[in-house]
């Protein structure tokens, strides 16, 4: 059980028989200590969970409030709930720093969250003490975000890293509560926008701009569903022509300027059903622009290095990174079309909504649509992809009909 020292006073001691010196009445008398009217007046002095000495002190007039906080201090250590203070003086970034390292193992996600720790974080919390932000500094910082109109989406990103480095805080035992979660923040709302489907005519003129040497990342974006990464990284090798299927297993990605290859988004590898039509046009674009053998490390910039035959590369076996292809090669092919390039709507992720769009207007599953992009989630595909999906209404009203309909007896000849 711990105690709480008068710093300033103590019980007198008779000098002559060397015992503690009481009133008539019983009490202690106490005299004035070398300390006295210097300092902090009250020590809390008690043993934490692990049986190490720990102290807090209080001024002069404030008994109370130690008292309050060692009968807080001893309720929490019968509960599990004990905060060491030394321990809650870590600072955000450091925090953050330790959490990073049990992240995803892709150098380029983790490069990403660092980004935002670096620039949109750090800024506002890195230097603070975990245990001493407050509530009323997220809601300050959530406004400011919002001031500086970031949109909803980014907004969302932040609030979600800082979160996680808090709850990270409370898993180490570090804080108590993460304030992020407290009542009165209030968590940004991110926004889904409606995904805007290319007509066939966009298809067709965009892949015109590209070119011969470029127009094939159409038929691979529109006819395969890849990402833009997994089809600078597509190879004729992964093609199984006699089962119609190709194998989706690697793409090119960039981390701190090193070009390496790495699993598909997610982690993991798919196969996507191809048509005969698609895999003529691979072929024939094959034989024009045979694949060049490109090496290089795998998954992080000092990995092993991996040999792959590449279809897309420009002259002389130049590799491209998705910004310098989508700067260079991409939004150029909506010039030469004569097409206004749209920011958001004409990416290269347009060609796998297009590819989404066909396939469930011929009444492909959202779970095997799922499965072909390559979604963890089939909710997620379903909420991106929900109003493509072809409306029931009609057969809904065909079967109604068939009971009430004008043609018919009614329900007993139904």
């Amino acid at each position: 059980m711990g105690h709480i020292q008068d710093r300033w006073y103590r019980q007198k001691i008779d000098p002559e028989s060397g015992q503690p010196v009481f009133s008539s009445s019983g009490r202690p008398v106490l005299e004035k200590t070398e300390l006295h009217g210097t300092g902090m007046r009250y020590k809390v002095r008690y043993l934490s969970p692990d049986n190490k000495e720990r102290s807090k002190s209080f001024p002069d007039r404030q008994k109370r409030q130690a008292e309050d906080f060692l009968i807080g201090v001893e309720a929490d250590k019968r509960e599990g709930r004990y905060i060491d203070p030394a321990a809650s003086a870590i600072t955000f970034r450091q925090q953050a720093e330790n959490w990073l390292k049990g992240q995803s193992p892709d150098p380029g996600t983790r490069e990403v969250l660092r980004s935002r720790l670096t620039s949109r974080i750090y800024p506002s919390f890195g230097d603070v003490r975990v245990g001493r932000i407050t509530p009323s500094m997220v809601r300050d910082w959530l406004g400011e975000l919002e001031e500086r109109r970031y949109a909803s989406n980014y907004q969302v990103a932040l609030f979600t890293l800082v979160s996680a480095v808090l709850d990270a805080a409370v898993d180490d035992r570090l804080i108590r509560d993460n304030p992020c979660k407290a009542k009165t923040v209030r968590r940004p709302v991110g926004a889904s926008p409606r995904v805007v489907v290319w007509t066939e005519k966009r298809v067709h003129a965009v892949r015109a701009g590209l070119g011969e040497r470029f127009g094939v990342t159409v038929p691979l974006g529109s006819g395969l569903g890849l990402r833009q990464g997994e089809i600078l990284a597509i190879s004729p090798d992964d093609i199984d022509r006699s089962a119609k299927v190709v194998l989706v297993q690697r793409q090119l990605k960039t981390v701190k300027g090193v070009q390496m290859f790495a699993l598909p988004k997610g982690g993991k590898t798919r196969t996507v059903p191809a048509s005969g039509g698609l895999i003529d046009v691979l072929d024939e674009y094959g034989e024009q622009f045979p694949p060049v053998e490109v090496k290089l490390p795998w998954r992080v910039p000092d990995g092993e290095p991996v040999a792959a035959r590449l279809m897309v590369t420009g002259e002389n076996g130049r590799l491209y990174s998705g910004d310098l292809f989508t700067k260079v090669v991409w939004q150029h092919a909506f010039k030469a079309a004569g097409l206004v390039y749209r920011p958001r709507a004409d990416g290269m992720h347009g060609l796998r909504h297009f590819y989404a769009s066909m396939l469930l207007a011929r009444g492909v599953s959202v779970k095997e649509l799922a499965e072909y992009l390559g979604h963890a989630d089939a909710g997620f595909t379903l909420r991106t992809y929900t109003h493509l999906v072809p409306s029931s209404h009609e057969r809904a009203r065909q079967a109604i009909d068939a009971v009430f309909g004008p043609e018919t007896d009614g329900l007993e000849t139904a």
